[in-house]
């Protein structure tokens, strides 16, 4: 392993190739398909490009989600991390410490595997984890990113890989059209932005879509008197029925048009907007305008 500035340079030795990612699937009875979600990336150099575009500091405590194989997993680790993996599936959870003892040996002490459902993470035991760094289970990525978020107040930032047109919609700023639900929400947490594109070729079996890195960073949320399950509700609403105005959009969550109304001009929001064009703290202006009671 060289060092190159902070974080360690990868050696391809200590990281899965196509060869070694088929002989252990083989081994473990794994035959993935084209589903998006299972398929496993097999090519150093894009677990590298991952690794450097993740911005991580030397030593940091990284969660990851989903490691399969421990493709990601080495080179995480080879750049001198501390990984807590989190694998729903048993198989796979019980190989993953045998792939890294037989791959990076001196890195083993460093890994934490438990077998959970990352849907259903509430909490982790120490260390806590300050970075996300994963190639997300594409059918469940954004519900899974926005529950860890939620869970782990100590995440500061990130880079999740997700399907290209769920990247897309994830860093969409207000007004554009791939703009939604995972856009402000994520935005409730802090800026993120798609950093590159991952051609299919680099996954085994070759997927039927192309995927996206999305990095994102932890800031303060918007300053307002309701929470995020309140703000998350109005964005919801506004979003259930994409081509109608707020007003109304927001008429069953606020308990009438007129009210929905009233509510967006205490909020400083336009009646007849659309929720397309408000960023994460208008929603949150009109959330705390919502009368009590």
């Amino acid at each position: 392993m060289r060092q190159t500035g902070g974080v360690s340079e990868l050696v391809t030795r200590e990281l899965l190739g196509p060869v070694e990612v088929r002989e252990l699937a083989g081994r473990l009875g794994i035959r993935p398909t084209h589903t998006p979600g299972q398929n496993f990336v097999h090519a150093p150099n894009t677990i590298r490009r991952i690794v450097r575009e993740a911005e991580l500091e030397p030593d940091e405590q990284v969660l990851e989600v989903g490691p399969g194989l421990g493709s990601l997993s080495l080179g995480l680790l080879a750049a001198g991390c501390r990984l807590t993996a989190i694998e729903i599936d048993g198989r796979l959870a019980e190989q993953l410490p045998a792939t890294v003892a037989r791959h990076q040996p001196a890195a083993a002490s460093r890994l934490k595997v438990i077998e959970a459902d990352a849907m259903a993470v509430r909490e982790l035991p120490d260390p806590q984890p300050t970075a996300l760094v994963a190639n997300l289970p594409y059918n469940v990525s954004v519900p899974v990113l926005l529950n860890l978020l939620a869970a782990l107040p100590s995440l500061r930032h990130g880079l999740v890989m997700v399907q290209l047109e769920v990247a897309d919609r994830l860093a969409a700023p207000p007004g554009s059209k791939s703009y939604g639900i995972p856009s402000a929400k994520l935005a409730w947490y802090g800026p993120a932005r798609r950093v590159g594109v991952v051609p299919r070729s680099v996954f085994w079996p070759v997927p039927n879509v192309e995927s996206g890195l999305v990095r994102f960073s932890r800031t303060a949320p918007p300053d307002t008197t309701a929470d995020r399950g309140q703000v998350f509700a109005v964005i919801d609403a506004a979003f259930a029925q994409r081509r109608k105005t707020l007003r109304a959009a927001l008429a069953g969550w606020a308990g009438s048009a007129g009210a929905a109304e009233r509510i967006l001009i205490e909020a400083g929001v336009d009646p007849t907007a659309r929720g397309e064009t408000l960023d994460v703290a208008a929603f949150a202006r009109i959330a705390a305008a919502r009368p009590v009671g």
